[in-house]
């Protein structure tokens, strides 16, 4: 059946993600989008070699040793002041990075997609940072010696809207110890400049905090961009860049740089890097606009 005149032209000025996204149905009985038969029957995919690195650099310093981090105290790789960038070699994070640059990908698996690697990242973000306490326990068959996480220093998870809702969405199921605020960040189409219409940061965040700052996408350099813009946010809170760390699921090499320049001692966390950003701002071959396809609008 055709569809009315005001419906098909509403169809026809629909942006193409929105249009993707009404065209197709969600796999049956799965939550998860894996590649067509034709495509894994096909010479396109490859068994890839092994990538053992870790962190990178920006500038270069030295090996990589374990240290008490100089603000909060956790163990964690020495920087020598600089920045270090995290790519995770976990072949789920690979996965989920693919299924979120298909364009074929629907907004509701998209959307799915980015909090599955978000949680993925956020573990290993997590790893050798958090406070713990010790002491022991009764089990039901003798006494053990435990650890757990100490619920008095709560890591502040701070998402920057709106993709980074999606990112950040699984945060409190693996962190034993949260608190959440929200910032809103909106990118300038045109100057590529950041402004904010919602910041519900407090105006103080006490001393040794730790930070998990959650934006999908770390594209470009222009005043720094979203990322920059939540930092310096933080900076002027009495948080040190040392005791922030950042995930992202896709990230560049401008904004990367700008990061390093400007915030010595931070990390970040991030599926992947691309070499390339447009006129327009977005990384190539990147995955789009995150915030669009993981609320169809």
């Amino acid at each position: 059946m055709p569809l009315p005149a005001p419906a098909a032209a509403a169809v026809a000025s629909a942006p193409l993600h929105r249009l993707a996204c009404a065209r197709q149905r969600l796999p049956s009985g799965s939550r998860f989008f894996l590649p067509s038969r034709a495509l894994l029957n096909s010479a396109a995919l490859v068994a890839p070699a092994p990538q053992p690195v870790h962190a990178l650099r920006l500038p270069p310093t030295a090996a990589r040793a374990a240290s008490p981090d100089a603000a909060t105290g956790a163990r964690s790789p020495t920087s020598g002041g600089q920045m270090l960038v995290f790519v995770p070699p976990h072949p789920l994070i690979k996965h989920w990075v693919s299924v979120l640059r298909n364009e074929q990908t629907p907004c509701a698996i998209f959307k799915s997609a980015m909090a599955e690697l978000g949680r993925l990242l956020i573990y290993e973000a997590s790893r050798d940072w958090l406070p713990t306490i010790t002491g022991e326990i009764e089990t039901p068959i003798a006494v053990a010696s435990v650890e757990f996480i100490d619920p008095r220093e709560p890591v502040l998870v701070v998402p920057i809207l709106r993709a980074g809702l999606a990112l950040a969405e699984h945060a409190s199921s693996i962190l034993p110890a949260t608190k959440t605020y929200h910032l809103g960040l909106l990118r300038d189409e045109e100057t590529l400049q950041p402004s904010m219409y919602l910041n519900k940061l407090p105006d103080k965040i006490p001393e040794g905090a730790r930070v998990l700052v959650v934006d999908p996408v770390l594209a470009t350099d222009v005043k720094g961009g979203t990322i920059v813009a939540a930092i310096d946010l933080l900076i002027e809170r009495g948080v040190t860049s040392k005791q922030i760390k950042v995930v992202s699921a896709i990230a560049a090499p401008p904004a990367l740089q700008k990061l390093s320049n400007k915030f010595p001692g931070l990390h970040v966390y991030t599926g992947t890097i691309d070499s390339e950003v447009n006129e327009k701002g977005f990384i190539v071959p990147g995955l789009g606009d995150a915030g669009d396809r993981s609320f169809a609008t």
